[in-house]
């Protein structure tokens, strides 16, 4: 089976694609957002993009604990969607997530251009992961102050 270059794929669905999510910006400036599943920045770009490149990257949260998935696409499995994707669950503190990341992504000599993107990712990921802690504020025991009393 022959595969088509990323450059044709980009030029077919960069203006018009089921994820693509058009917005004014300022002014009359349109700028355009993709909501597609390996795209790290959700933008409209070629190098963001998950349909146009072979190598991908994604990270996405996995339940409700502070667990991440990293997945990469295989390049020789193109044309074997159940087989395409490699998924890695982490369950570790950030900073062993982030060195995780930055191995895989550009150490590994997958895909240098998209580690800070990655981190960037990954930092947001498990931030809106974190809970705050619920229940009651602790108030504050220094005595409070109040204008005209001695």
């Amino acid at each position: 089976m022959a595969t088509v270059p990323g450059a044709l794929i980009w030029e077919i669905v960069k203006k018009n694609n089921a994820f693509l999510v058009k917005e004014f910006g300022n002014g009359s400036q349109m700028v355009q957002f993709s909501t597609e599943k390996n795209n790290l920045y959700n933008v409209n770009s070629f190098k963001h993009s998950g349909l146009a490149n072979k190598k991908t990257v994604s990270i996405q949260p996995e339940g409700k604990d502070l667990s991440v998935v990293l997945a990469t696409t295989k390049t020789k499995k193109q044309s074997q969607p159940a087989s395409l994707v490699h998924k890695t669950v982490m369950k570790k503190e950030f900073r062993r997530m982030a060195k995780a990341v930055t191995n895989q992504v550009a150490d590994n000599y997958y895909r240098r251009d998209l580690k800070n993107a990655a981190l960037s990712r990954l930092s947001a990921v498990y931030r809106s992961l974190k809970v705050a802690k619920s229940g009651v504020k602790k108030r504050n025991r220094q005595g409070v102050k109040t204008p005209g009393r001695k």
